[in-house]
C-alpha cells in the first residue's frame, strides 16, 4: 500500500501547465513520477533536481495538481515551502525555484546554500 504524504513544495500554474505539456508528448512513459530533490554540487553547494524518474523504495510520494511526485525523505528539510514556477519570457525560460530555506543562491538560480 502506498501512502501519499502532504507535499512540502508548491507548483505554480505555469509549472503545472508545462509539466502537463511534457507528460502529453508522444513517447512519454506514463509510469514515471516527477522527481523533485537536491544533490551536492553547483556554485552554491546544492543543486535542485527536477525531472521524471521511477519511484524508489525510500521516496515520499505526493500528488500536485494531478501530477505524481516523488522526493527522498531527507530532501524535505531543504525544500520545505519551496515554489517551482515555469518562465517562458524573453529574459528567462525554464523552471525557477523560490526556496525560503536558501541562505544564498547562484545567479542562474539552480543551486543554493542553506
Amino acid at each position: 500500500m502506498e501512502t501519499i504524504a502532504q507535499s512540502p513544495i508548491k507548483l505554480t500554474s505555469g509549472a503545472v501547465q508545462e509539466l502537463n505539456r511534457i507528460r502529453q508528448e508522444d513517447g512519454f512513459d506514463a509510469s514515471q513520477y516527477l522527481r523533485i530533490g537536491v544533490k551536492g554540487g553547483g556554485c552554491s553547494g546544492l543543486s535542485y533536481v527536477l525531472g521524471f524518474d521511477a519511484k524508489m523504495e525510500d521516496d515520499d510520494v505526493f500528488e500536485l495538481e494531478g501530477i505524481p511526485v516523488v522526493m527522498k525523505k531527507a530532501h524535505g528539510i531543504y525544500l520545505l515551502g519551496m515554489e517551482i514556477d515555469f518562465q517562458n519570457g524573453l529574459n528567462a525560460r525554464g523552471f525557477t525555484f523560490s526556496n525560503p530555506n536558501a541562505s544564498s543562491s547562484c545567479g542562474c538560480g539552480t543551486s543554493f546554500a542553506v
